[in-house]
């Protein structure tokens, strides 16, 4: 059985040309989420206010071949204006599958920003852990995601 300590959470950086106010605009409305994007499964039509706090839930219209279409409902966990966000996807009962995504944001002169995105699943089941590989699973979406944040944020 693989214990808890052998998963870490996984993180992806990059420094974007645009301040972390403009940056953490967009990471705070749900509604935006679908255009960067990284990993394809985001589906344009839940609809939301902008989060502005801990605590908020926001649905995600979702789409995975092995899954279909589906929703998930996510708990907003941290929560600092221009610095971090995270939630903790679930299902329409808030059921938990203990994972967590989070963005940090540091500013890097006073029109850049190193953008850190982390998935975490030590508090995952580990049919769960197995399953995304321990996080490595999300990498390749991850970087794509800081890449599709990046152009989003030079067209703004």
């Amino acid at each position: 059985m693989m214990g808890n300590d052998e998963c870490k959470p996984v993180s992806v950086s990059r420094r974007i040309e645009a301040p972390a106010a403009g940056i953490f605009k967009l990471l705070a409305d749900p509604d935006r989420h679908p255009e960067f994007d990284g990993s394809g499964m985001l589906r344009p039509g839940a609809s939301h206010s902008v989060i502005v706090g801990v605590g908020e839930v926001f649905v995600t219209k979702m789409y995975f071949t092995a899954m279909g279409d589906y929703e998930m409902h996510n708990r907003v966990v941290v929560y600092e204006a221009d610095r971090c966000i995270g939630w903790e996807p679930g299902n329409a009962e808030l059921a938990r599958n203990g994972s967590r995504w989070r963005f940090d944001l540091r500013p890097d002169g006073p029109d850049a920003t190193v953008v850190t995105e982390t998935y975490d699943c030590t508090d995952s089941p580990e049919e769960v852990r197995i399953a995304v590989d321990n996080g490595n699973a999300w990498l390749a979406g991850m970087t794509k995601t800081l890449e599709r944040l990046d152009q989003l944020c030079a067209t703004q």
